[in-house]
């Protein structure tokens, strides 16, 4: 089992800005430039596919160019859906893998519920809930709130009970008030695991079975798959590992593309999905400074597309993202949901400037929409 992968530092890729093609979609009606232009299409017990890639909009031998840049990556499986209906799929898209950081996303989604009816309230401090850790946390640490640990601005920079916690890269422990500075901090997001436990009475998993994989159907969620980890001598606040496959992301990032809604039941408050993928940290404030000026901002546990390149097709568009490869991106403007998997522990891994050139390919492999379509 997996117990420890660094996160990833983020680089650069430019963003494209390329015209909406005008194809029709399988079943009727135009492609869409933004989520909602027409009824959706939700998957039943397995995704509905496009009889071909015209049909959404999309070139065949762009999209086969795609597919044959991740053959030269450690990609071990990616599914691409537009309006619902999948665009693309490669390797194997029912293995259960480790999730990475991207679980952190996940923890975000499974929080709106118990926010909306007041049973997690963002502004209780840690010393509100009692939450502490080995050696004790300062009267200042305990003043950071929900809110900033679920916006990585707890100003808390204890030790994680599993590595990639960049406390080598933080402040002197102290030195930062809480809701001030932006540290990507594993102990804040284990901490959160721990909150939302005590204060839903819920087992993380439980949670994530009930609330999320039955409703949305998830096709290969194994309950007895999700193992919680870490070292307890560094820190009481377990790390809630996930192992799910690359079609149930997708299925994920499907949810948050339509506002929490799920075939008319409202799984997530909406509300809650807006607040977060808004940024909380802006592009170019993030910490550590080689974060700063890319591409992304950070809002509650989900990286967003955010600064001069959040333009055309990633304009509005957010990503959770794990270490060597995990990935679950939500593409508004295109309508599209992007699963991305490697197998963590194999040696290989597919880092962001790998995947982000995937997404290059995509946006790239719409068809052109003037002075006539043509794919």
């Amino acid at each position: 089992m997996i117990r420890s992968i660094r996160p990833l530092l983020l680089v650069g890729l430019a963003a494209l800005a390329l015209p909406v093609c005008s194809g029709s979609l399988a079943g009727g009606g135009q492609a869409r430039s933004t989520a909602g232009a027409q009824a959706p299409v939700f998957p039943g017990a397995t995704w509905d596919r496009f009889a071909t890639p015209q049909a959404a909009g999309y070139s065949a031998s762009r999209l086969d160019s795609a597919r044959a840049y991740l053959a030269t990556i450690s990609t071990t499986g990616a599914l691409v859906t537009v309006g619902g209906r999948v665009l693309l799929d490669y390797g194997n898209v029912s293995e259960l893998s480790y999730l990475a950081s991207a679980r952190k996303s996940v923890l975000a989604m499974l929080y709106g519920n118990y926010v909306e009816r007041g049973r997690i309230r963002l502004n209780r401090t840690l010393a509100d809930l009692g939450v502490d850790d080995l050696g004790g946390l300062t009267a200042a640490e305990k003043e950071a709130t929900v809110a900033d640990l679920l916006g990585a601005r707890s100003g808390v920079y204890h030790a994680a009970s599993n590595p990639g916690d960049n406390l080598a890269q933080a402040p002197p422990r102290g030195s930062q008030p809480h809701g001030t500075y932006y540290l990507y901090s594993n102990w804040d997001f284990n901490a959160l695991g721990t909150i939302f436990e005590q204060e839903t009475g819920r087992k993380i998993y439980d949670a994530l079975e009930s609330d999320l994989a039955r409703p949305i159907g998830m096709e290969d969620f194994d309950r007895a798959a999700q193992q919680r980890s870490g070292d307890t001598t560094r820190s009481i606040h377990l790390a809630y590992h996930m192992w799910l496959s690359t079609r149930d992301m997708a299925r994920l990032g499907y949810l948050m593309l339509r506002g929490g809604r799920w075939q008319g039941a409202q799984v997530i408050p909406g509300d809650w999905v807006r607040r977060i993928t808004t940024p909380v940290t802006r592009w170019n404030e993030m910490h550590p400074e080689s974060l700063r000026g890319g591409k992304f901002g950070y809002g509650y546990l989900w990286w967003v597309f955010d600064g001069p390149t959040a333009i055309g097709a990633y304009e509005g568009a957010y990503t959770a993202m794990g270490a060597v490869g995990q990935y679950i991106t939500v593409l508004p403007k295109l309508d599209m949901v992007v699963a991305h998997k490697t197998k963590p522990g194999d040696g290989r891994g597919v880092n962001a400037a790998q995947y982000l050139a995937f997404l290059d390919r995509l946006i790239a492999a719409r068809c052109s929409a003037s002075p006539a379509p043509t794919c």
